[in-house]
C-alpha cells in the first residue's frame, strides 16, 4: 500500500485544552518518507519518540525548547485515515482541544482530501510479546498478522466501572465508533488540575464532566470512555511513524503507557538503529521538513 498526504491544506483554530490560549493549526501536504512534524518557530519538531518531552496527562512533544502539546487526537485522525506525511504548523504552544474528540480533526483532513504517494508504506511488525505497566495498569503488544485492540478500563466510579471492547480498525469504524468520543474528567480534580496548570482551556464543550451522579454533560456512547481510551492509543502509538501490526492488550493504562509502548516496539522492531543509520548516511537530513523525521522508515533492502 503507498503512503498518502492531503491535497490541500487545511487550518483549524480553537484554544488550548490545558493552556487555555487561543491556538492555530495549518495542516500541510508533505513529501512522501515525511511522517509527520510540527512547525513551530522555526523548529521542526518530528512526531516521534524521541520528540516526547512529557506524557503525563497529555503526550507533549518538544525540541530546541519549543514545545507542543496535546497531539495525541491529531495523530490518532492521521492514524485512522491512514495519512502518513503531513506537516503541522502551529501558532500557539498546543493544538486546539476542539470539541475534545478527533472527530474535528478527521473532518478537516477529510476536507482537504487525500492523494497517493509514490513510497510504499513499511509497517512495524514486533518479534516476541513486548509488555509495559504494573499488576493494575498495562498494555502489552503480541505478535498477530494485522493491528488490533482489546482494551479493558476499570473504575470505581459507577458511571464508569468496568468497560471493555476489541478494535479491529477500519477507516469506517474509526470516524463512527473511535474518532468522536471525548476525553474526560472528574469535577473533583478541576481544581487541583488548574491550580497545576492543567485543564485551563477545560470546558463542557470539550470535554465529557463527570460529577458524582454521572456524566454532567452526556454521553456520545455509553462506553464512551473505553472509546477515548482507545483512541488516546492510536494516536500515541502513531508517533511510530509507521503502521503497527501487532495485536496490543491494554488495561488502565494513559498517555505515559502508550509512550512506553512505542518506545518498545522501536527498540524491539530496530527502528532507532535504523534512523541513526539513515540520517549518518543522509548529513542533509536536516534540511527539509521531507528529512527530518526523527524516525525514518527503513530501506527496503533491511
Amino acid at each position: 500500500m503507498q503512503q498518502r498526504t492531503i491535497r490541500k491544506s487545511v487550518a483549524l483554530d480553537g484554544v488550548g485544552l490545558h493552556s487555555g490560549k487561543p491556538t492555530r493549526i495549518v495542516l500541510v501536504p508533505a513529501p512522501a518518507d515525511t511522517g509527520i512534524v510540527f512547525r513551530v518557530a522555526g523548529d521542526l519538531i518530528p512526531a516521534a519518540p524521541e520528540s516526547v518531552v512529557d506524557s503525563r496527562y497529555a503526550t507533549t512533544v518538544g525540541k530546541n525548547g519549543s514545545r507542543i502539546q496535546t497531539v495525541e487526537h491529531l495523530m490518532a485522525a492521521a492514524a485512522g485515515l491512514g495519512i502518513d506525511n503531513l506537516e503541522v504548523h502551529v501558532e500557539g504552544t498546543e493544538i486546539p482541544a476542539t470539541d475534545g474528540s478527533a472527530r474535528p480533526f478527521v473532518n478537516a483532513l477529510a476536507s482537504a482530501g487525500r492523494t497517493d504517494q509514490s513510497a510504499k508504506r513499511r509497517p512495524v511488525t514486533v518479534p516476541f510479546p513486548i509488555r509495559v505497566g504494573t499488576d493494575n495498569r498495562w498494555l502489552m503488544i503480541v505478535p498477530s498478522d494485522r493491528f488490533r485492540i482489546s482494551y479493558t478500563l476499570d473504575n470505581d466510579h459507577p458511571a464508569i466501572g468496568t468497560q471493555t471492547l476489541s478494535y479491529e480498525p477500519s477507516e469506517r469504524r474509526f470516524i463512527e465508533d473511535f474518532a468522536p468520543a471525548r476525553t474526560y474528567g472528574f469535577l473533583k480534580d478541576v481544581g487541583t488540575m488548574r491550580k497545576n496548570g492543567l485543564a485551563r482551556g477545560g470546558s463542557l464543550d470539550n470535554a465529557v464532566v463527570v460529577g458524582k451522579r454521572g456524566p454532567i454533560n452526556g454521553l456520545r456512547y455509553r462506553d464512551e470512555f473505553v472509546r477515548h481510551k482507545v483512541l488516546d492509543l492510536i494516536g500515541d502509538l502513531a508517533l511510530l511513524g509507521r503502521p503497527v501490526v501487532g495485536h496490543v492488550i491494554g488495561r488502565n493504562a494513559g498517555h505515559d503507557l502508550n509512550y512506553q509502548l512505542a518506545v518498545a516496539i522501536q527498540r524491539a522492531a530496530g527502528l532507532e538503529r535504523r534512523a541513526v543509520a539513515a540520517r549518518a548516511a543522509r548529513p542533509e537530513a536536516a534540511t527539509t521538513a521531507a528529512r527530518v523525521n526523527g524516525l525514518l522508515p527503513a530501506p527496503a533492502s533491511l
